[in-house]
């Protein structure tokens, strides 16, 4: 049985309870460069965006799920995009919003988590990130939870009036 709680975090569904921490962190522009945003979002577009969120994953071809500490606070989202059953793969991407909640393990184990799920209730077969080549704190997090760099995107993200590289890095389950 594959479980979506650890001893530092615990994974669930998004609840209508959200909004606030959705609205606060869709729209903080320090985060922006990770997740491709180019505008502000309205609560009202996410209120309707966390009304569809239960929809199925087969259907939308991605989960998105709330990354909560043991009190049941929510930290960050875990997200699984480009969900491709024929091929038994997916994207993986993860965001703690607040800087005072990184670098103490809630993000690697919440990684893990949702990887055992990828691989034991999908069935997938491997789980794939996108991370900015000059994100060292998340580049670290994926090696160190057994993730390989399959290449390098050069100049794939643009940021301002910069290009930057993108790394591949790639799961494979055992």
């Amino acid at each position: 049985m594959v479980k979506l709680t650890g001893k530092k975090c615990f994974l669930r569904a998004l609840e209508p309870q959200d909004l606030d921490f959705l609205y606060q962190l869709e729209n903080d522009t320090g985060v922006w460069e990770i997740s491709g945003t180019l505008v502000p979002y309205s609560r009202a577009v996410l209120k309707k965006y966390l009304d569809n969120a239960h929809r199925d994953i087969f259907e939308v071809k991605q989960l998105r799920l709330s990354v909560c500490d043991p009190e049941g606070n929510i930290k960050g989202l875990i997200d699984m995009f480009d969900f491709d059953p024929k091929n038994s793969r997916a994207g993986l991407g993860i965001v703690v919003l607040n800087a005072a909640d990184r670098n103490k393990g809630m993000g690697a184990e919440a990684i893990t988590l949702f990887v055992d799920y990828a691989f034991s209730v999908l069935n997938l077969h491997q789980v794939y990130a996108n991370i900015l080549e000059d994100n060292a704190a998340s580049r670290h997090v994926f090696e160190k939870l057994g993730f390989t760099i399959a290449g390098v995107k050069k100049d794939w993200v643009r940021w301002g009036n910069a290009y930057k590289n993108e790394v591949l890095y790639q799961k494979i389950r055992p």
